[in-house]
């Protein structure tokens, strides 16, 4: 692959939106975690960024799922991944939100980071999902191997949205090391697209709404095309916390599992939740693909992520899924 280009200086977090709320609910920033909270319940600070895929911590936050664990839950939001492993390994976190590659990759780094929860799954559907190539309605690329030799954006380098563009690439019969890959924030992607700066843009809602509104034409579903059954992130905390306090971690993974549950089966509910932590209208809201929201990691999924990961150079060492997944 190649990185030759950089179209964005704050690029954003994968899967990070810019129109969105910010702080944590209680309005407080982000401090020590683990703290004593209200009516004898222990406070816990949990790193997200406020986009559709973290629907359920805060669905299950108003449920009142992680309260009956004797947990506080203050969600601390952040505009991106680079923000998030930082406050996991400052202690700012106690547990936090992040995609599998780059969890992959910290821990390829020596960061020892562990999953306690899954997040977020794709919908499955390859004629439809909440992230997707996208190219202007008149191009001639028609398949994920047409994009061979082409520029494609993405959020971040090196990251979920270039290693399964690559993989769909590779499946198609295209060349994947010569798409050269540039990153364009996900609120930049469609006007780059439209303007001709890149040939292809991989997008997730709610800016693919609006890049398929303007005529925008779908050649790959990136994450169901990659594996139908590929879960995309999860809640994790540091290795050491969770040996450390196991109880705490148990609470944490029931209440988020439960909240997972629930939003799995009140999409509209999901829908309405995501109104109070983003600027999403109502209208972009009704039209959003939502993924699946499930309790269970696909092994396998994993393991050809990781798989990929190391292939496309994401990562220098395979995967430890052992060590990584609960």
């Amino acid at each position: 692959m190649k990185n030759k280009l950089t179209l964005a200086v704050a690029a954003l977090g994968i899967l990070a939106l810019s129109a969105c709320g910010s702080g944590s609910p209680s309005g407080e920033a982000a401090g020590t975690a683990s703290e004593s909270g209200g009516a004898g319940l222990e406070k816990i600070t949990v790193g997200v960024i406020p986009i559709v895929d973290t629907a359920p911590i805060f669905l299950g936050d108003s449920k009142g799922f992680f309260e009956a664990e004797g947990l506080d839950l203050d969600i601390q939001t952040a505009t991106g991944g680079s923000a998030i492993v930082p406050g996991i390994q400052s202690g700012s976190y106690d547990f936090a939100f992040s995609n599998y590659v780059s969890l992959m990759v910290a821990n390829d780094k020596g960061l020892s980071m562990k999953v306690v929860a899954n997040g977020v799954t794709t919908s499955g559907n390859k004629d439809g999902d909440f992230g997707a190539v996208v190219v202007p309605k008149d191009s001639p690329i028609k398949s994920p191997k047409d994009l061979a030799g082409k520029k494609v954006s993405v959020n971040n380098l090196s990251n979920i949205g270039d290693i399964t563009v690559s993989q769909v690439v590779k499946d198609d019969g295209g060349d994947p090391s010569t798409v050269d890959f540039v990153e364009v924030p996900f609120p930049d992607a469609p006007a780059a697209l439209e303007n001709g700066i890149v040939d292809a843009a991989w997008i997730l809602d709610p800016f693919l709404v609006q890049a398929k509104g303007d005529g925008a034409r779908v050649v790959s579903n990136n994450f169901s095309d990659f594996d139908p059954e590929l879960d995309i992130a999860g809640y994790f905390a540091s290795s050491d916390k969770v040996a450390a306090e196991p109880e705490l971690t148990a609470k944490f993974q029931r209440a988020m599992n439960k909240s997972l549950e629930y939003a799995n089966e009140n999409p509209q509910e999901v829908r309405d939740i995501v109104g109070t932590y983003t600027k999403i209208d109502e209208e972009t809201r009704a039209k959003l693909v939502l993924p699946r929201y499930r309790v269970d990691i696909n092994t396998e999924a994993a393991q050809k992520l990781g798989d990929a990961a190391q292939e496309f150079g994401a990562i220098a060492k395979p995967v430890d899924l052992e060590a990584l997944l609960p």
